[in-house]
């Protein structure tokens, strides 16, 4: 049976094999609490704001210290990178299908660079842009996969309160980070993922909430 895996479901590989076996081969999903609206809603208005500025050729300001550098122009085949139902995809040799959805593209003369948005409550620590590491790398890989050629780094743009003006609008603060991406551990994460997937549910993680509560007895 050929698989569809996501950044996501990856994510929860990364955190617990059999959680993802379950998850994955069996539809069972860890309890899921209430999510919060905010990153979505400002997923939408960045989104938006970044557009206003593609149609005018332009980088919005937050952009201003790069050099070299435009916005991705197609407008429809970024709708469809950006939509979390499709997303950048490729489809190996077994079937198996690695998905990714972006939020916007980099242009370097013949070269795109992945951009993600990240909103934050509080200022960066320093090992905060360490934690999105697989998610650049996974993007990168798929826009490779799909006959783009790559720069070896992508930028991740957090957005923080900074302040509130004296009308009530918040202020956000913005810094961009570059990160050197790594394609070769995206492909890893990938196929273990897909050995983990085809082989035997795995034990329970002694570090993992999920399993330790599925095992109590009462």
């Amino acid at each position: 049976m050929p698989y569809t895996l996501s950044k996501s479901s990856l994510y929860v590989f990364r955190e617990c094999p059999r959680c993802f076996w379950l998850q994955v081969n069996k539809r069972l999903r860890r309890p899921e609490g209430i999510y919060p609206s905010l990153p979505s809603g400002m997923d939408g208005v960045l989104k938006r704001h970044f557009d206003t500025f593609r149609e005018r050729g332009k980088l919005p300001p937050e952009l201003a210290s790069l050099k070299g550098v435009q916005l991705f122009a197609d407008k429809e085949l970024l709708k469809e990178w950006t939509n979390n139902r499709k997303g950048v995809r490729w489809t190996g040799k077994d079937g198996d299908t690695f998905m990714g959805a972006v939020d916007d593209i980099l242009v370097k003369g013949k070269k795109l660079i992945v951009l993600d948005f990240k909103t934050r409550g509080y200022a960066l620590k320093e090992d905060t842009a360490a934690l999105y590491q697989d998610q650049l790398d996974i993007y990168t890989l798929l826009l490779q996969k799909n006959s783009y050629d790559t720069e070896d780094y992508a930028y991740l743009l957090f957005y923080y309160p900074e302040s509130v003006h004296a009308s009530g609008h918040f202020i956000f603060h913005a810094d961009l980070v570059k990160m050197l991406v790594n394609v070769r551990s995206a492909q890893k994460l990938w196929k273990d993922a897909l050995a983990c997937l085809k082989g035997p549910l795995p034990r329970p993680s002694e570090e993992c909430k999920f399993c330790a509560w599925r095992q109590v007895k009462v």
